[in-house]
């Protein structure tokens, strides 16, 4: 067995009361690729943030390579040879890939004396970096010019120019399609034969199972076990993380379609700077009918969800709703009409952070007879319908209504959009991104409410990045690629692989 190159020993960190990490205490050996799992709130991130900077723990002790560390800050955990890629990446986006790379490490000459980024060998480094660890990329591309799976190359090679040993991926595979995927944790695979360290915090266990040789399993800050994941089933990491047995499977009975309910007409959206982001796209959803959208980030799905509920000017094309043309109405006006919204921004769109959680869960009705009388909040209303959806979609915070959002966790934040848009049974409702960032067991409950939505007769639009969510959920699945509707179809004539080409532009067009 190789040494430890890090050990956590006794680890605790409080937040505002609550026990994020409870004494936790494990080691990381050198050369090996270490899963870190839990659900939300069970402490795996802030345990990681822990070892590269991000918080400093309250009590106990990390040591690297042996030696006694305290690490303040990122910069720090850099020198240590500790790297990180973030679950939302870290890029300038009008900087090439070489300037991304080299930020703050430039290489410099001097021409009569005075400094300069020497750039000619920036990207000459760059291409080198990158033909040795097999992660293609051309060092003069712009970032906002890139596909998601090479900006996340361009993260890994942050890490390994700034020579770091022991690198953490925070849900690194949440934007790729399954061919991406592959390709990925190959990747993973050779920066681990190449002598480094990996530490992957990823709800799924299939992708743990693939590459993973030891889990560690938090619940509620404390450490449950440490798992060899070669010899455990993913059905028995996912019941020691959640305490019970989880279906990777939702029961479902087959659809019954009902009314055209949302119907969209040659629909187009043009973004701030006039670029077309949705070009001329068709189709309807009927009541009691699950209508997934397909397709790798940044291909037009947020502004087709914008659109539709009223957040996003159309430029062509119309949005009918139960019969009624809503096109380029207002918010309150679309709110009115019938859609319920659960954005992929929680914090600007779906929530305000500095709002207690009891004010938040009526935002969408507040101006109603029941949360108001003569103009005058009704704080008892609120109260009911705070306890009322606590309870029921298990919100975990440290005060009840009166916590502050801002102080929750994402996936409590999550839960509560989830919960609050759920409960206002609206004829049309939209899940955009619905179980990014929670853990399985919420994931889980999270498609049980997307099918009991369907069964209670609504319509139901899933914009989802995670093929195995649409694959679960689906009635039809239509795929967006530049965005277009590059193909619509019966879930089950499609398959993983099919709908994988189709995302990447490679299958044939409807």
């Amino acid at each position: 067995m190789s040494e430890p190159i890090v050990e956590f020993r006794h680890i605790t960190k409080r937040f505002l009361g609550i026990v994020a990490n409870d004494d936790v205490s494990f080691s990381i050996n050198k050369g090996e690729i270490f899963a870190v799992l839990g659900e939300n709130g069970a402490g795996k991130s802030t345990l990681v943030s822990t070892l590269f900077g991000m918080y400093e723990p309250d009590g106990g002790e990390i040591f690297v390579r042996g030696k006694l560390e305290h690490i303040t800050s990122p910069r720090y955990a850099g020198i240590l040879g500790i790297g990180m890629v973030h679950q939302h990446f870290r890029l300038v986006s009008n900087y090439t890939v070489a300037e991304n790379i080299v930020l703050g490490l430039e290489p410099i000459k001097k021409i009569w004396g005075i400094p300069f980024v020497n750039m000619k060998k920036a990207n000459h480094e760059i291409a080198e970096l990158s033909e040795r660890y097999g992660l293609k990329v051309r060092p003069t591309d712009v970032i906002e010019d890139l596909s998601v799976a090479t900006m996340q190359r361009v993260e890994i090679l942050k890490m390994l120019y700034r020579e770091a040993e022991i690198l953490i991926f925070d849900e690194p595979t949440a934007v790729l399609t399954p061919q991406e995927i592959d390709s990925f944790l190959n990747i993973v695979r050779g920066l681990r034969d190449g002598g480094k360290t990996i530490i992957l915090i990823t709800h799924k266990l299939r992708e743990i199972k693939a590459v993973a040789e030891r889990c560690a399993i938090m619940n509620r800050g404390k450490l449950v076990s440490i798992m060899d994941v070669a010899s455990s089933s993913t059905d028995d990491m996912a019941k020691m993380m959640v305490g019970h047995d989880i279906s990777f499977t939702t029961k479902k009975t087959p659809a019954k379609f009902g009314e055209v309910v949302l119907d969209v007409q040659g629909l187009t959206v043009k973004n701030y700077a006039g670029f077309e982001t949705v070009k001329d796209v068709s189709f309807q959803v009927h009541a009691g009918e699950v209508f997934a959208v397909a397709g790798v980030s940044g291909n037009g799905q947020n502004e087709l969800a914008d659109s539709i509920a009223g957040l996003s000017k159309i430029s062509e094309g119309k949005v009918i709703l139960c019969g009624n043309d809503i096109t380029n109405t207002s918010v309150r006006e679309h709110i009115n009409a019938g859609i319920a919204y659960i954005p992929e921004d929680r914090h600007n769109v779906g929530l305000v952070l500095d709002f207690s959680l009891m004010d938040n869960f009526p935002l969408r009705l507040y101006n109603t007879p029941k949360f108001s009388r003569k103009k005058i909040i009704n704080y008892r209303e609120f109260d009911v319908q705070n306890s009322k959806l606590e309870e029921q979609y298990d919100i975990r915070s440290s005060r009840g209504g009166e916590t502050i959002v801002r102080e929750m966790s994402g996936g409590n934040q999550q839960k509560a959009i989830i919960a609050r848009e759920i409960d206002m049974k609206t004829p049309l409702i939209i899940f955009m991104q619905p179980t990014r960032g929670l853990d399985a067991g919420a994931v889980m409950n999270v498609r049980k409410y997307i099918i009991a939505e369907r069964d209670r007769g609504a319509a139901v639009l899933l914009i989802s990045l995670d093929l195995d969510e649409i694959l679960d959920c689906a009635d039809t699945i239509g795929v967006i690629y530049s965005g277009k509707m590059n193909k619509i179809a019966p879930a089950k004539e499609l398959t993983a692989n099919d709908i994988g080409l189709y995302m990447m532009g490679v299958g044939k067009t409807a």
